[in-house]
């Protein structure tokens, strides 16, 4: 899958839980800005956000016309 970056990334909520995003970026295209997906789910850990943003980034990156999250 070498054409695509996925960056995920997790955030800290007000009551403890955990949230998700993650942008994907077609390699050649380095320096132009990507969109960042959020997702609204919270999380009891910290991996298990990264986690999800890992899964959903390989996802949008795998299929030919991804839904929009």
């Amino acid at each position: 899958m070498g054409q695509f970056v996925v960056s995920p990334t997790t955030h800290r909520t007000d009551c403890g839980r955990f949230r998700a995003s993650f942008s994907v970026q077609r390699t050649q295209d380095k320096g132009k800005s990507s969109p960042v997906y959020r997702v609204d789910k919270t999380f009891a850990s910290r991996a298990g956000a990264r986690l999800f943003a890992v899964t959903q980034g390989w996802l949008q990156a795998s299929m030919s016309h991804p839904p929009d999250c």
